[in-house]
Order: structure tokens, then C-alpha cells, then sequence
């Protein structure tokens, strides 16, 4: 009896990334089904082109596609503790909880429950085996393919993408390593330029089709307050400065990040005044506090729910937002010292640890 082929669900989202992905996969030899994720139920995005990208690519390939549904699921597993966060006051980021319950959570049980050995997306991220398996290389080109019957390694790393300005792996931070023994990231040893160019090369219509940037799997054409106005009201606040005097007024808390600069209205607003920026939220009060930049800077702040995916936790650095300066400390307990004053700190956020290019874990900040 012949050896059967090694069978990945492609999540493929209409993108260059997640098409090139597939492509690289089916040029491989493998066996492959792309997946489309349907999450997002309200209008205001590009869902409809999205999947019908998806589709054109897949039937490009020669690929069977499918459409999975998890419209339902989304709305429970991320929008409505999103919204939950933000009545709050605090900012959380529903990227890192779409990756751990969908795209690794969901579709993972999915594509194991059809018989699928492995899943694929189009994550700039790249996995690595300490001591790699002695046939073949599975997440590099190194591959040597018709063997179904392979051992997932003991443990797997998860590395930063070799393209530094497009890595993602600050949204896996929160994965298991169950999830990442069962994922391969194709495009993770490769920069968004040569991303382009091979999808170029192939004929792939949407090789240089706009990234984006809005909350995953909702879109990029819906920006952070749309989504929010999807369901709470604009509700007027006060601005303060650093000693409580009222110097504006804003749309609500939860339409604010620590650190954003714009959006609030400022009494006797002048061009030659400094940029103000908020500091923090009094959700009780409905108010934001305004200063300059030197008060957004922090030290020190505590962290709960700390997730580790592998590594010893010495000689670490931490990341408080994707593509965030990395800055060396340490933990201690439910505490996070940092070497140097970081801007933006906010409660709600995910903080991802890194020792040199492996990701380690990550915790949520709570002030």
C-alpha cells in the first residue's frame, strides 16, 4: 500500500499572505483543502470580496475549498468579551483572542475532527522543533513529503517571522503548545516584498491586493470606533489634566486608548501647545485624563492569567503592543520590571515575552 500525503487546512482569507501560503503548500505536494472563515455578521466590511477572493485563488490552485461559519462563535468567543473589556475601561485586544479560540481553536478541532493532520495560515511567525525530526524539516523547504505516518515533535518554539516589520508573533503569544505542534506558517521565513513577488510570479490576482489592519477577521475598512459605535453610544466626558482641571470633552471612555492623541476635544486649543495624549480612563467618572508624553511612561505594572509556551524565563524582554519596542526585565511573581520606562501601558493589553527571537508566552496587564 502506498504512503498517503500529509493533508493541511489552509485558512485562506482573500489576502496575498494566506494565498501564497496555499500555493507554496500545493507546490510541496501536499494535500490541501483552503478554508475560508466567515466571522463577521454586521455590514460595514469586506467580507463578501474577501471570500470570493479566497475562492478565486483556491479554484486557481485546483484546490478544494471550503466555508466554515463560526459567525456565532466569534460573536461569543471575541466580540462580546471585546465589549465586555471595553465597558471597563480598559483596552483589550481581540486579535490574541481570535488566533487562541478561532483560528487555533475552532478551526484546529475542526480540521483534526475531517481527518486533516496539520493546519496552515498566512502568519508572519515561524515554528521550530528544539531537536528537528530526522526526515524531514516540516516548517522550513526542507521537505520530504508522502509520509502521513510522521511524529509531531516532543515541543515546538515560536520564532519572530525573519521580516521583523511584518511579524505577528505577538497575536500567537497566547497559543498552546498543542495548537503549534499542528500548524505550519509558510510565509514566516519570508518578507512581505518577496511575498508579493512570488504571488506575482505565479499569477496570483491578488499578489498586491491592500493588507489590513482592522480587527482580525472583522477588516480593515471598518476602523476601531465604527466598530465600537456597532454597540455603545456616544455618552459626552470630561477631560482632565494631570491635577483634575477640566480642559475638554470626549465621545465616552470606551472610545479611547491609552496613548491615542487625537479624538478629544481641548479647551483653548492652541498651535504652539504641546500634543496631549491619554493618560488614563476614570470609567466610573467618565473621564479621560490628558498629558504630555513624559506621563505616559511606565516602569512597573502588574500582570494576571500568565501563559507560557515554553523557555526559561531569564534575559527576557517584553512587548506591550505588536511591533512595540522590546525592552529587557524581569518578573517577579504578578509584576513586571522593566529596565527602562515604556509609553502606553494599559490595562486590558496583551504583554508577550520574548528571549532573542523566541516568543515564551504572554499575560494580560492589569494596571
Amino acid at each position: 500500500m502506498g504512503k498517503k500525503a500529509i493533508k493541511i487546512a489552509v485558512a485562506m482569507s482573500g489576502g496575498v499572505d494566506s494565498s501564497l501560503a496555499a500555493a507554496l503548500l500545493k507546490e510541496r505536494g501536499f494535500e490541501l483543502t483552503g478554508v475560508y472563515l466567515d466571522c463577521w455578521e454586521l455590514p460595514g466590511c469586506q467580507v463578501d470580496e474577501n471570500r470570493k477572493d479566497a475562492l478565486k485563488v483556491g479554484m486557481k490552485l485546483g484546490i478544494a475549498m471550503k466555508v466554515l461559519d463560526f459567525k456565532k462563535e466569534y460573536r461569543e468567543k471575541v466580540m462580546e468579551g471585546f465589549f465586555e473589556e471595553l465597558k471597563k475601561g480598559r483596552t483589550p485586544n481581540p486579535d490574541v483572542w481570535c488566533n487562541s479560540r478561532i483560528k487555533f481553536g475552532l478551526f484546529l478541532k475542526w480540521a483534526e475532527s475531517q481527518g486533516f493532520d496539520l493546519v496552515a495560515t498566512g502568519h508572519y511567525a515561524r515554528i521550530a522543533a528544539p531537536i528537528r525530526h530526522s526526515k524531514f524539516c516540516l516548517h522550513g523547504h526542507r521537505v520530504r513529503l508522502q509520509d502521513k505516518n510522521f511524529p509531531l515533535p516532543a515541543s515546538v518554539q515560536l520564532l519572530q517571522a525573519n521580516d521583523r516589520k511584518k511579524d505577528q508573533s505577538y497575536f500567537l503569544c497566547m497559543l498552546t503548545q498543542e495548537q503549534l505542534k499542528k500548524v505550519v506558517f509558510p510565509v514566516g521565513e519570508m518578507t512581505k516584498v518577496q511575498v508579493r513577488e512570488e504571488a506575482k510570479k505565479r499569477g496570483i490576482e491578488v499578489w498586491n491586493k491592500k493588507g489590513t489592519s482592522g480587527v482580525c477577521l472583522v477588516g480593515g475598512d471598518l476602523s476601531f470606533e465604527e466598530l465600537v459605535k456597532t454597540r455603545i453610544k456616544e455618552h459626552k466626558g470630561k477631560v482632565v489634566d494631570m491635577v483634575g482641571k477640566v480642559i475638554g470633552e470626549h465621545k465616552g471612555v470606551e472610545f479611547y486608548t491609552i496613548g491615542q492623541r487625537h479624538g478629544f476635544k481641548v479647551k483653548n486649543a492652541s498651535s504652539d501647545s504641546r500634543p496631549l495624549f491619554v493618560v488614563a480612563k476614570n470609567k466610573k467618572k467618565n473621564e479621560l485624563v490628558a498629558g504630555n508624553k513624559k506621563d505616559l511612561e511606565k516602569r512597573v505594572f502588574s500582570v494576571e492569567g500568565w501563559h507560557w509556551i515554553g523557555g526559561h524565563v531569564e534575559g527576557v524582554r517584553f512587548r506591550i503592543r505588536h511591533q512595540g519596542e522590546l525592552v529587557k526585565g524581569k518578573i517577579k511573581a504578578k509584576r513586571v520590571n522593566l529596565e527602562k520606562p515604556v509609553i502606553g501601558v494599559a490595562e486590558g493589553q496583551i504583554v508577550a515575552v520574548y528571549k532573542g527571537e523566541e516568543c515564551l508566552g504572554g499575560g494580560v496587564i492589569r494596571g
